[in-house]
């Protein structure tokens, strides 16, 4: 099965250096866990070959570089390639690292190819089925979501997924990086065709109140009318033994329905 990642020049979040963001050497990671190495290419569009090059540190065998005639739209010369490779799987980050990343291009892209994308996925199996994996998706408070998908999909990686291998020089070496330049054929505005935002003046959502019971003091009253709803039953532990706070936090695990036992 063939199966790309999604890769981009990345600016370290401390030292501001160029990089590959951490989590696209986790996507990487969890490709290589899915198929075989030989199966796998990195895929870039733009400038900064430097940084897309450390993918073959982290296991990647081969990475290619799409010279984009417009380097601040990557999506026809990403949506290009694709098309011409057919890959089942597309692996991205989930939002790039140093510039102005506004975490779209896994979108857009599915949008110009016609194909599904699962957002925030930490684990990728192959399903039972032909042509389809099992993934499990990172939710809100810490919650898991398993789901059967059909291929060809794009995923983006959350976070939360296991840690990339290693970078290993060797391996970087071996490794071998592609520049080429694709054919367009005029349909640089074709993938944006049916694309538009929609902007919107900001409002206000009405925040639901709690009633006060019949009779209730002034004060209650007012604790109803300031509360956030569904912030209420909490509790302040003062230096609590370390069985008291674990009962605590058992306790509100198990209302947030993460653990159910």
């Amino acid at each position: 099965m063939k199966v790309m990642v999604l890769l981009s020049a990345g600016r370290h979040p401390v030292s501001d250096r160029p990089c590959l963001p951490r989590v696209e050497a986790q996507a990487v990671a969890m490709a290589l866990r899915f198929a075989a190495p030989s199966e796998i290419v990195g895929l870039h569009a733009g400038t900064g070959a430097v940084e897309v090059s450390e993918a073959l540190g982290y296991g990647l065998a081969r990475v290619d570089v799409i010279e984009s005639a417009d380097p601040d739209d990557p999506i026809p010369a990403l949506a290009a390639a694709v098309r011409q490779a057919g890959p089942k799987l597309v692996l991205a980050g989930r939002r790039g690292q140093g510039g102005a990343d506004s975490g779209m291009v896994p979108y857009m892209l599915a949008h110009a190819l016609g194909m599904a994308i699962l957002p925030d996925v930490i684990s990728i199996a192959p399903g039972e089925a032909e042509d389809t994996i099992v993934v499990e998706q990172a939710l809100l408070r810490g919650a898991r979501r398993r789901i059967v998908a059909r291929l060809p999909a794009i995923v983006t990686v959350h976070p939360a997924s296991a840690a990339p291998a290693p970078f290993a020089f060797g391996r970087a070496r071996q490794g071998v990086l592609l520049r080429q330049r694709l054919d367009l054929g005029g349909r640089d505005g074709a993938v944006r065709e049916g694309f538009e935002a929609e902007e919107r003046t900001y409002q206000r959502r009405p925040r639901v109140m709690a009633r006060a019971a019949a009779g209730a003091s002034a004060a209650d009253r007012l604790r109803a009318a300031t509360e956030v709803a569904g912030g209420g039953g909490g509790k302040v532990m003062v230096d609590p033994s370390p069985e008291e706070a674990a009962r605590a936090i058992l306790a509100y695990l198990r209302g947030i329905d993460v653990l159910r036992t």
